[in-house]
């Protein structure tokens, strides 16, 4: 009988994990799926990783990893993966608001033999305003330049073995799980789904976490904003032989003042564009310096097995 592995990643989830576990065991049961779940504790500050071992010991087929700091949800995803046994592999959150109820949904396209079932989301959910549009704002961006239709997509997906192979063959270090199930092709299916509302504790992103996970995963996944560069400076160009002319026609005709100021504001102009560009290029120097380094994505302190921790 073929087994789903199902990825949790978890961090500073501790009112979560029971029920977790729990719930999505009994409804895979119910659905005669067979099933592991593995919880990959990322470093957490509570008692995530203890509720772990506690749900081990009352399933033999649940497992925990808990890394030794906080390495990323990224991370988890790929520890799971490499810890996995299924034929085929879900990631979804611990929190639920991925409805365990879709996982069978997902499972049942696979035996259809479609390879990748990605989670896409009707609606959003209970979220502030300002985070709603943030997110869509960047979801448009990443979409536009991976060329691949992510305005809807979650890290809620199913693979086949195959296609966790080729993700796991993958040796760079900075990974962007939600695009290179994409990436990797396959024949492939969407499933529909409404975010549930948490039921307890609260979402560990905030707007801030959102623009740094925005910045990381467009850098590691597409040069892009190395082509922006270009093209601002061909924009740039054209703007500054535009105000140059017209800062001369002014000087010319006796508007000494006005020139200098279009002069003066072209400079910053100027200056403010290469700053910019320089941070870009100096974004992708630090990323290509980490890749170099070869450190491991993550670092597993401890594990459960049947009995508990080990």
């Amino acid at each position: 009988m073929s087994v789903l592995s199902v990825i949790i990643p978890s961090f500073n989830e501790e009112e979560n994990i029971r029920r977790t576990a729990e719930t999505v065991a009994r409804i895979l049961t119910e659905n005669g799926v067979d099933y592991e779940l593995i919880f990959v504790d990322d470093g957490s500050s509570d008692a995530t990783y203890a509720r772990v071992t506690d749900a081990a010991r009352q399933d033999s087929r649940v497992v925990g990893l808990s890394f030794s700091r906080n390495f990323g949800k990224e991370a988890c995803i790929f520890a799971g993966l490499e810890r996995a046994r299924g034929d085929c592999c879900a990631v979804m959150d611990c929190d639920l608001q991925h409805p365990p109820e879709t996982l069978v949904e997902m499972y049942r396209l696979w035996e259809q033999g479609y390879q990748v079932i990605e989670g896409v989301k009707k609606q959003r959910g209970s979220e502030s305003l300002l985070y709603k549009l943030s997110a869509r704002t960047f979801y448009r961006l990443i979409s536009r330049a991976t060329r691949f239709d992510m305005e809807r997509s979650s890290d809620f997906k199913l693979l086949d073995r195959q296609a966790v192979d080729v993700l796991l063959s993958l040796q760079e270090r900075q990974t962007f799980f939600r695009a290179l199930s994409y990436w990797v092709g396959f024949r492939t299916a969407q499933v529909e789904y409404d975010v549930a509302e948490r039921k307890y504790g609260q979402s560990k992103w905030s707007l801030r976490k959102l623009v740094r996970y925005a910045l990381d995963n467009v850098t590691s996944f597409t040069a892009a904003p190395l082509h922006l560069i270009t093209l601002l400076g061909v924009l740039l160009l054209v703007f500054s032989a535009v105000l140059l002319v017209y800062s001369l026609v002014q000087y010319f005709t006796g508007q000494t003042v006005a020139g200098l100021t279009t002069l003066i504001t072209l400079l910053l102009i100027i200056g403010g564009t290469i700053m910019i560009s320089l941070g870009i290029i100096g974004f992708y120097l630090a990323k290509i310096y980490d890749e170099i380094k070869g450190r491991p994505r993550y670092i597993v302190a401890r594990t459960t097995d049947q009995t508990g921790d080990k």
